[in-house]
């Protein structure tokens, strides 16, 4: 049997949990100024990873209150629980820092694009299963600097390159998905995974048990979560109970 795991998500700006509309900061949910608590709820639930996204980092904000939030988390939950963080981590001293702290994978979202370099150097250091990629993209393209920028490349030309510097996991994101709840965009994203032959794992849009469903079916070894939860449109007891094999996806 194949695993398939489920990643409660944790969007953190200014120390609180969010949402994001489509990426826009002016159009943010707040459910939460206590992120441990999430996390603890996740876990007592059955979640088996945790995904936490440092949002002020990403828009190049002041992010204490993000880095202690995710400190706390991995010293209180990081034996129960594995962590994987992204959002503006764009030098091998935070990757560092991070995998030092306890956090199980690294994500790199902007650096993979703009400095290929340090990917591979992450990689070197703490091998390709402690590092993996956010490819987020709209409209074919992807985007950088907490979705802000767009680049020139598409999501299976960036998924190509990183293949050859020894990424082996991306988490792809239709950003035109993301917090609306309206459904993955799984035709894209089990494309990327067939045309790429990395670990694909699938995130945004998820709305109900179905679309959960929908990305295990396809064979996709995961899916991020994170409004649907929060709204309780999920049974979050139900789709962890989906979670098979080893969750190291």
């Amino acid at each position: 049997m194949n695993s398939f795991t489920i990643y409660p998500a944790i969007d953190l700006r200014n120390g609180n949990v969010v949402r994001l509309l489509y990426g826009d900061p002016e159009l943010q949910t707040t459910y939460g100024d206590n992120p441990s608590n999430f996390a603890r709820n996740w876990l007592n639930l059955g979640a088996k990873w945790l995904h936490l996204i440092n949002l002020d980092a990403a828009f190049g904000d002041d992010d204490a209150a993000n880095l202690f939030a995710i400190h706390q988390i991995v010293k209180t939950y990081g034996d129960l629980i594995q962590i994987q963080t992204g959002g503006g981590i764009r030098s091998i001293e935070k990757v560092r820092a991070l995998i030092n702290l306890g956090v199980k994978r690294v994500i790199l979202g902007t650096a993979a694009v703009q400095n290929p370099k340090l990917v591979k150097h992450a990689v070197e250091e703490f091998g390709s299963e402690k590092i993996v990629i956010g490819i987020d993209a709209r409209d074919g393209l992807v985007k950088t600097q907490g979705w802000v920028e767009t680049e020139n490349i598409s999501p299976l030309e960036l998924a190509n390159q990183l293949k050859t510097i020894g990424i082996q996991t991306v988490i792809y994101t239709d950003i035109a998905r993301d917090g609306a709840g309206t459904g993955i965009n799984l035709e894209s994203t089990t494309a990327l995974a067939e045309q790429s032959g990395l670990t694909v794992i699938a995130s945004g849009g998820v709305n109900n048990h179905d679309d959960v469903t929908a990305v295990k079916q396809a064979g996709l070894p995961g899916v991020v979560i994170g409004k649907a939860l929060y709204e309780q449109k999920i049974n979050p007891q139900v789709v962890f109970n989906l979670q098979s094999g080893e969750s190291s996806c």
